[in-house]
């Protein structure tokens, strides 16, 4: 019996969404905090989707390259996770895991081999990884640009490396997405939204019900 599927659905901004994601069997609930992202949210607002959720479905925010007080900051409202989604190294995101006192995602952009290579640096450091296509040059954002990336270059990965995947995941994709590399968990942000930042609930519901039928 395979493990369950663990699907994230990121950048939630409403509370409505975020009940039609807890509804349709999400396991984790991400909200960015990130003021470049049409998904940014304040503190404030995150403060209080996580309340909404606490104890119905795991929290996660996400942060690129945060600074210590951001941190404290995210920290105090509580989530189950910290995504960082930035050029964070190995041994900042180690001192972010100390210092916040909770459990870590760290995304990791893959676009080449090399990039394959670098994620065996974070394991130790980190609670899960999470594989994101690798932004384009100029991009004035590290994710959520609902890019997909070479399947293919997973075939070096070390097998014994658990990871989500992420990357322009669809309803359509993901199926095909689970059954090609079986991550462990998928992350879908922009593949089920009508509009950048504007989540569609008929696309979350099929997306969770395409993944789950997958495993």
């Amino acid at each position: 019996m395979a493990d369950p599927l663990i699907i994230k659905i990121c950048g939630i901004k409403t509370p409505d969404i975020l009940d039609t994601a807890i509804a349709a069997g999400a396991d984790m609930v991400g909200f960015v905090h990130f003021m470049r992202s049409p998904r940014h949210a304040s503190i404030e607002a995150i403060g209080d989707l996580i309340s909404q959720a606490r104890g119905r479905v795991e929290t996660c925010v996400l942060l690129v390259n945060p600074d210590n007080s951001c941190v404290a900051e995210v920290a105090a409202l509580g989530p189950d996770w910290i995504q960082l989604h930035g050029p964070e190294t190995p041994h900042r995101v180690a001192a972010i895991r100390a210092e916040a006192g909770l459990e870590i995602i760290k995304a990791l952009p893959i676009g080449s081999a090399e990039d394959v290579a670098h994620v065996a640096n974070f394991v130790e450091v980190a609670d899960r990884l999470l594989l994101d296509a690798k932004p384009p040059k100029g991009a004035d954002r590290p994710g959520g640009l609902g890019d997909t990336f070479d399947w293919a270059l997973l075939k070096a990965l070390d097998p014994s490396i658990p990871f989500m995947l992420s990357g322009g995941l669809t309803p359509e994709t993901v199926a095909d997405a689970v059954k090609t590399l079986h991550p462990f968990g998928v992350d879908v942000s922009s593949g089920v939204e009508s509009a950048p930042g504007i989540k569609d609930k008929r696309l979350i519901e099929a997306f969770i019900q395409n993944a789950r039928a997958a495993v």
